[in-house]
């Protein structure tokens, strides 16, 4: 089994994390029309955001170090649950507290489905890790590059509403799910017996510690792609909006663009790892991405249009390479270190969709986009982190 691609569970799970990630990701597309809608300030927008990414963050770390020891393949539809619920809340929210409850909802599923999913992904992975990770990080990223169309298809005709259309698309990916904890039980039982002649490896004190070093400067690398990726999927909309005065319909094209093109590097970026290497493509996510950064918010609509495609690109490269990364710094601990890397960008985007919230309350969108365009310098970081070559060597010493 570890040295099999399981390609069925692994398309079936990135559909699914596709349905799941588009969930979440309307959230943010649709706050032009709940600021307009509920006469939301950009301090009260920001708390939506903050709220929904915020349960996400919280739980995984969590949620990934208890089935590390407990692995729970049920949890799975049950998570699901929780999105179908917060998406049912929204379509009906009457004011703000409720939207925020909603949400809520909708980052207990996302919590409960990316560590115990990406555990399902080690599992059915064999020998290609880095293009495993990116079909299934694909599938979020994809479903994220998505709301933007949904918005114009859906909640720009039917309002907050819309929302209970992806209540009834929740029940298909409840359904979906199940058939992939069936398999998940009974991977997790063949890989059981596999370990029981497999002799446990013990670090020497000085490799954990670089170990753990390694692992904070993916956290620090982490934190800048978050935040810079939270400014211009949440506030950029809002900040074109505010300066040129296009339709919300219009305005969905920059997001599509941006989210699309990571789509696409998201799934590249897995399996040019695996062939040069994970740091190459982590340095390159960020570097590449600075000096375009620092044009998006001179830019006019036109010159707008390639930028937010190539800043996709480049910024969400790394975005399944890092979660590869973070577990061949702790291959025994699959999901803590999923829950770990992706919900700390959970956690970064709640703290930045606050805190650029009230920045632009205060000061203006166009200082937000500005302060955002610095966030890939701290991402540089990365040039720190330990070759591929030096983390085998310290996982065999």
């Amino acid at each position: 089994m570890n040295n099999v691609t399981i390609y069925g569970i692994l398309f079936l799970i990135s559909i699914i994390h596709l349905l799941n990630d588009t969930f979440q990701a309307v959230i943010p597309a649709i706050y032009p029309i709940l600021q307009s809608s509920m006469t939301l300030s950009n301090t009260e927008i920001g708390m939506i955001g903050f709220a929904l990414n915020i349960t996400a963050s919280l739980m995984q770390p969590a949620v990934g170090a208890y089935t590390d020891r407990r692995p729970m393949p049920y949890s799975l539809p049950l998570g699901m649950g929780a999105t179908m619920v917060g998406m049912v809340g929204l379509a009906f929210a009457p004011n703000l507290l409720w939207v925020i409850v909603s949400v809520m909802c909708v980052g207990v599923g996302s919590a409960i489905f990316h560590p115990e999913s990406s555990r399902v992904v080690n599992l059915a992975a064999g020998q290609r890790r880095g293009l495993a990770q990116s079909i299934f990080q694909v599938g979020g990223n994809t479903g994220q590059a998505l709301a933007p169309v949904l918005t114009v298809l859906i909640f720009v005709p039917f309002g907050q509403f819309g929302a209970i259309a992806f209540a009834f698309v929740a029940v298909i990916a409840i359904l979906g799910l199940l058939r992939v904890a069936r398999w998940y039980k009974q991977a997790l039982a063949a890989r059981k017996a596999e370990r029981k002649n497999v002799q446990s490896h013990v670090l020497q004190p000085h490799i954990t510690r670089k170990l753990y070093i390694a692992l904070t400067i993916i956290v620090l690398f982490v934190f800048a792609r978050s935040f810079y990726y939270t400014g211009i999927a949440a506030f950029y909309p809002l900040y074109l909006l505010d300066v040129y005065e296009i339709s919300v319909s219009q305005v969905q094209l920059y997001s599509f663009l941006f989210l699309g093109a990571g789509a696409l590097s998201t799934f590249l970026g897995g399996p040019i790892s695996d062939r040069i290497g994970r740091k190459r493509v982590i340095v390159f996510s960020m570097v590449a991405a600075l000096p375009l950064a620092f044009l998006l918010p001179y830019a006019g609509l036109g010159w707008a249009i390639p930028l937010c495609f190539v800043l996709g690109f480049t910024t969400l490269a790394s975005f399944s390479v890092t979660v590869v990364y973070a577990q061949d710094l702790f291959p025994r601990h699959i999901g803590t270190m999923s829950g770990l890397v992706v919900g700390f960008a959970f956690g970064m985007g709640a703290i930045s969709s606050l805190l650029f919230g009230w920045l632009a309350d205060v000061y203006s969108l166009q200082f937000v986009m500005q302060l955002s365009s610095w966030l890939p310098l701290l991402g540089s970081v990365a040039l720190f982190l330990p070759a591929d070559e030096t983390l085998r060597q310290w996982n065999r010493s």
